[in-house]
């Protein structure tokens, strides 16, 4: 539960413009709470403002607000942060609050909302609300719509909170830096009727990739397509959180994608249904059950599904690649090269020279080959039954019987019945069966071919 004992006041003075103070009728700002820890943080009910169901942000929080006259408050600070992606690695980048990505936004359908975003970056920035739908001048693009928040500025963005549904913000200033930095966020309205599309349980986590070298810490902003390290919330596995759920329970999952590509986000054990996109809710008879859900560069899918099988299910993107951790692009396939003799050899010359990928990559899991500091291993989660040979875009959702509502704390590894787990077989194998025609026209004589050559182009 978040408690204002949770918190910490960001230090500093903030400079608010003489035009934006009239113009809200506010001589001070509402508090600028910061987070530094990585756990997943689940909301207290709202204290006070219309009631809804809140959201659980994997890896993440939501911001507190304060009430100014029927105007909910909020204060956004952006900033350079220092965000641990799993135990082991820490990234340099930019976000909202000491986090990257910043925290949710959680407001109500016809909430007249005002947020104070305070500029601590080194260049100019602006704030656009992905989706929304607000008057011009508050849509954040710099150049466009407003003049950019230069370093030390406050501005103040105000609108009402008109459709219901599931948003991002992100800037649109210095974009290419700025998004590759890790500035981004979520944005949650809810609905008037807090029992309108109702769940137990709903969870949100955005999309984001970086290329961060093996032993640096800040990002290649200018990387197009070659990242190496895909991210739930900027974490990636093993230090991403499970989603915890009670058997029975009508689950929810928000995903927003701004990395640069798309990602299947597939889920084991359970069919879903897409009940939810950046345009708002799906209808009901355009819902079909699917495992997994494709989200686009600058989309956002809701999924939902009832946790009926108990277990530790998995939950990732089938993008290979990308449940993997600090890949190398340029690392050649070596995959039944014999290295006998080569390693020795190898090894005067390199001392602690160990093979790569003669017999596939599974092994690499269990090495403890010496790799840079402030890296991570390609798969360096471990499950109930030794390496699970994931990193990256992967978390599981835990299915339990006896776990509380409201209890998101990790209930430990799944304990399975008897006779319900896969087992080694240990009898006699019977010999394949094999077709025994096949090869026998060709054996018996040559084959005819008849060769014509191309027409010269010239003709």
């Amino acid at each position: 539960m978040i408690t204002r004992r949770n918190f910490f006041m960001n230090a500093g003075a903030v400079a608010l413009s003489a035009a934006a103070v009239s113009r809200v009728g506010a001589a001070s700002l509402p508090d600028a709470v910061s987070m530094a820890g990585a756990e997943t943080k689940a909301p207290p009910p709202p204290p006070n403002g219309r009631p809804y169901n809140p959201v659980v942000t994997l890896n993440g929080w939501s911001l507190p607000w304060r009430m100014n006259n029927n105007v909910k408050e909020f204060h956004l600070v952006a900033e350079p942060v220092v965000r641990e992606l799993a135990p082991g690695m820490q990234a340099n980048l930019w976000g909202y609050n000491g986090q990257s990505p910043g925290p949710t936004i959680e407001v109500v359908e016809g909430d007249r909302v005002r947020i104070f975003v305070t500029n601590k970056l080194p260049e100019h920035t602006s704030v656009h609300w992905h989706g929304q739908r607000l008057p011009n001048g508050m849509d954040g693009v710099t150049g466009l719509t407003q003049p950019g928040i230069a370093p030390g500025k406050t501005f103040v963005y105000e609108f009402v909170a008109k459709r219901p549904g599931t948003f991002m913000y992100h800037p649109h200033a210095d974009e290419m830096t700025q998004m590759a930095m890790g500035m981004m966020g979520f944005w949650v309205t809810h609905p008037k009727d807090p029992n309108f599309m109702k769940v137990d349980r709903d969870f949100v986590f955005l999309l984001s990739n970086y290329d961060i070298d093996p032993g640096s810490y800040t990002p290649k902003i200018m990387t197009m397509t070659d990242f190496n390290l895909f991210t739930f919330n900027s974490r990636v596995f093993p230090g991403i959180d499970p989603m915890v759920v009670r058997q029975g329970d009508k689950v929810r999952v928000r995903v927003g994608n701004l990395t640069m590509t798309n990602h299947p986000i597939h889920m084991h054990g359970h069919e879903f249904e897409v009940t939810g996109t950046d345009g708002g809710w799906t209808r009901p008879e355009s819902r079909w059950p699917e495992v997994t859900t494709d989200v686009a560069v600058g989309q956002m899918r809701a999924v939902e599904f009832t946790a009926t099988d108990l277990g530790d299910w998995a939950f990732h993107c089938h993008k290979s690649h990308h449940t993997m951790n600090a890949m190398g692009h340029d690392v050649p396939t070596m995959i039944g090269v014999d290295h006998q003799g080569v390693a020795a050899k190898i090894n005067q010359l390199v001392p602690g020279y160990m093979v790569m990928g003669e017999r596939g990559m599974a092994d690499m899991g269990e090495m403890q080959m010496p790799i840079p500091d402030n890296t991570l291993p390609m798969m360096a989660g471990d499950g109930p039954f030794g390496a699970i040979g994931m990193g990256g875009m992967f978390t599981t959702v835990k299915v339990r019987k006896e776990q509380k509502p409201g209890d998101y704390r990790d209930p430990g590894w799944y304990k399975h019945p008897a006779g319900t787990l896969a087992y080694e077989w240990t009898g006699a194998l019977p010999e394949p069966v094999r077709s025994q025609g096949a090869g026998k026209a060709a054996s018996k004589g040559s084959v005819e071919m008849t060769v014509r050559k191309p027409l010269r182009h010239d003709h």
